[in-house]
């Protein structure tokens, strides 16, 4: 089901319903399509989130299997893209019902209705992200035909995995347990 203009729908509905599921709500998430502006064909022209959250941004994905190989024709890459996203939005806890931003690049703008027949069948109908789709001259890898990356939302929690960040060293703790002596 698509907003109509003026709409829109508050997500926390949705975290309640995945409180049930074990998840914690503590951001609250409007899908808004305003009355000034066309109505969208599946997507949201607003997505505001307010609270603390986590936001994960999920790199341009191709339509590469798990080896690397490029795969058919637009359809079949498509489709490759979003089981992509999926297993990158399950690598932090996510799902597309988390997506809040999408971009797409495609080499044809053609391939545009192909692209919105694939998307609707992964993305949350109540809740469509914000969405930017432009067409490009070409990508990194031979053979691709669109590139798609995502912005998810998701509740509050420490990430998992090492930090980027380098840790204190021994002798660095050691003297700032000094200096808060003295």
């Amino acid at each position: 089901m698509l907003l109509n203009a003026g709409e829109y729908v508050k997500i926390s509905v949705e975290f309640e319903m995945l409180t049930s599921i074990g998840r914690n709500a503590v951001a609250d998430i409007r899908f808004i399509n305003p009355e000034t502006l066309a109505k969208p064909p599946s997507y949201t022209h607003v997505v505001e989130v307010v609270g603390a959250c986590r936001n994960v941004h999920i790199s341009g994905q191709l339509g590469t299997d798990r080896d690397g190989n490029v795969v058919g024709d637009f359809r079949a890459q498509a489709v490759q893209v979003f089981e992509n996203l999926k297993a990158a939005l399950a690598s932090v806890g996510a799902t597309f019902a988390d997506v809040v931003k999408l971009n797409s690049y495609l080499a044809d703008i053609a391939d545009l209705p192909v692209l919105r027949d694939v998307r609707v069948r992964y993305l949350h109908a109540k809740a469509l992200p914000a969405s930017t789709t432009i067409a490009v001259s070409g990508f990194a890898r031979p053979g691709a035909l669109l590139e798609i990356e995502a912005v998810a939302v998701l509740p509050l929690k420490p990430a998992r995995g090492k930090s980027a960040r380098p840790k204190s060293s021994p002798a660095k703790k050691a003297a700032k347990r000094r200096r808060r002596r003295s």
